[in-house]
């Protein structure tokens, strides 16, 4: 691996004295010091999302005291059911699993060949960690446990405790709650980002309290700072003023919203003001056509398509804010990669975000759907236009020491 790549996670010095047997799925070393042997199961970057860079960070940050297997989804469900299907297999990043994570693509939706594999590896670990986001990979995570010891404890990391757009189509809302029930009654334990998804989780899924375990989401800091002016230089931004959306483009994240404030700022703010709405619309074709149709549309730059890595340090380097005007969350991955920009925040009190932030001194919230409270809030963050610390219990090796604590206490040898 290159080690001039500026995303590459750097490696931090680790003792280890085990790896696994590619070839038989066992784990092997040294028996008087053995670390514990983790398998995390998650999605790859052929069908990239939050997930995929959140699996990577997980593993590296993990394997500075464990031996870990990173099972990754090769075919995670047929590809035109991706809304951003068009992308699928497409190099758009350049993170990387660690030297000594053994990490491969093995899980393909259709073959249950794989999954048996899966659950070989899974057999020889000392704690397996499921991660879950979407209930298309249920009816894999439902074989694996099947087919491994119930000794093994098993956890569920929930990303995502009610997806909206399964629940509004008939059947895989079905497929959700029957596969979705048997996987959390053979699981062992679950973890959540905040207590506003444990309450969820908890009334919901009628889980105890006592097995769901608050650990929080790191920051993704692997992007480098640019200069803002080269930045925007770059982009051809040569506003004083710029607004940042980013992320997928669905309606619970209040895209609407951020364009109805914008076209409320007084004239001559607008006139040295750049929007930027950066992110792969999905189901939310209000907000484009809202954008497009806008009488202050030229003031306003739309970039409708999944951002490669090399171009995510020109959007958070060039902005002067990130607004998150979500109508409901559970966390926000892209609050993680502004946090670790220094960028001011203005979001939406509403599921985790309060309390994902909590420790930032740039986060500022406002009430859901609130027009005139987002405005007030652009025009106040616009007077300052600082800049703050990064937070230090946010790192990843703060939370993989969380998760090892946790992995100890349920039975995985440390």
């Amino acid at each position: 691996m290159a080690t001039t790549n500026p995303y590459r996670i750097p490696e931090n010095d680790r003792a280890r004295s085990g790896s696994l047997n590619n070839k038989t799925g066992s784990w092997q070393g040294k028996a008087e010091k053995r670390p514990m042997q983790v398998v995390l199961i998650g999605p790859s970057f052929r069908y990239l999302s939050g997930i995929s860079y959140y699996t990577v960070r997980l593993a590296n940050a993990l394997s500075r005291k464990a031996s870990v297997r990173a099972v990754l989804f090769r075919h995670m469900l047929p590809r035109k059911l991706f809304p951003g299907w068009k992308r699928v297999g497409q190099n758009l990043t350049a993170v990387t699993f660690v030297e000594g994570v053994d990490a491969g693509e093995l899980l393909d939706w259709y073959n249950p060949l794989t999954w048996v594999k899966a659950a070989r590896v899974s057999r020889c670990a000392d704690i397996v960690i499921l991660e879950w986001w979407t209930s298309s990979v249920a009816h894999m995570y439902l074989a694996i446990q099947a087919l491994i010891s119930r000794k093994t404890p098993v956890i569920i990391e929930y990303h995502e405790v009610v997806d909206s757009l399964e629940q509004s189509i008939l059947p895989v809302r079905i497929y959700s709650r029957v596969t979705g029930r048997i996987v959390r009654s053979l699981a062992t334990h679950f973890v959540v980002h905040s207590g506003a998804d444990r309450n969820l989780v908890m009334d919901v899924y009628h889980i105890p309290r006592e097995k769901i375990t608050i650990i929080p989401h790191a920051l993704y800091d692997q992007y480098p700072v640019l200069g803002k002016e080269v930045a925007r230089r770059n982009l051809g931004i040569t506003e004083e003023t710029v607004i940042l959306f980013f992320g997928l483009l669905r309606p619970y994240k209040g895209v609407k919203y951020l364009i109805r404030a914008f076209e409320s700022l007084p004239p001559d703010v607008v006139q040295s003001t750049r929007l930027l709405i950066v992110g792969e619309a999905w189901e939310d074709r209000e907000s484009l056509s809202l954008a497009e149709e806008s009488p202050l549309r030229d003031k306003i730059t739309i970039v409708n398509r999944y951002v490669a890595d090399s171009e995510v340090p020109l959007f958070f380097s060039a902005a002067d804010m990130l607004v998150l005007p979500y109508t409901r969350a559970s966390q926000s991955g892209v609050a993680h990669i502004a946090m670790a920009y220094g960028l001011p925040i203005i979001a939406t009190r509403v599921g985790g975000l309060v309390e994902g932030m909590s420790s930032y001194a740039g986060a500022f919230f406002i009430t859901p759907g609130s027009v005139g409270e987002l405005k007030s809030e652009i025009l106040l963050r616009m007077q300052g236009k600082a800049t703050y610390p990064i937070p230090g219990n946010l790192t990843w090796d703060s939370i993989g020491e969380e998760w090892l604590a946790l992995c100890g206490s349920l039975g995985g040898n440390e």
